[in-house]
């Protein structure tokens, strides 16, 4: 998690408008398209999206599956086929190239619009994530916040110590 990436906090309410759009705040926004528009939005759970600037996530996911091919070609994954089956399966279907266009906005795509299942006009929560952002459905949010709130201490001090 080296480089030069900003450590990505805060909360904002947005709407979905009539064509799947919504506005991410400026201060991601420019740290998300650097110098082009290019992002990376990602299934995490259901009712969760992520968004990557392109550069990060290309250089996570060309180092991960460097690692895999390297195991492939040195047989550490013979007999598992079909958990690197299962896995290409997921990775071709959890991400898309996607970009903020105009005014820093998103349009999410079809497939991803049912996964985080909230219509045109319904409202979002994005969460900065320190790495990336992310795009909760408000009751989806809600849940994880009470199940996880109570271990943050525990998480970072954890982290920072």
């Amino acid at each position: 998690m080296a480089g030069s990436a900003p450590f990505i906090l805060g909360e904002y309410r947005r709407t979905l408008d009539e064509r799947y759009r919504l506005t991410i705040p400026s201060p991601w926004s420019e740290w998300l398209a650097g110098e082009s528009a290019d992002c990376f939005l990602a299934k995490e759970r259901r009712g969760c999206l992520s968004l990557w600037s392109g550069a990060g996530w290309r250089s996570r996911l060309d180092e991960g599956v460097a690692l895999i091919e390297q195991k492939m070609r040195a047989g550490r994954l013979d007999g598992r086929i079909a958990e690197v089956q299962r896995l290409g399966r997921l990775l071709s279907t959890r991400h898309a190239p996607v970009q903020l266009a105009g005014r820093s906005r998103l349009l999410i795509p079809e497939g991803f619009r049912e996964f985080l299942g909230v219509e045109p006009g319904g409202e979002v929560m994005l969460v900065g994530a320190a790495v990336c952002v992310e795009i909760w459905r408000p009751d989806v949010w809600l849940i994880y916040l009470e199940k996880r709130m109570p271990s943050f201490r525990r998480l970072f001090e954890d982290l920072a110590g």
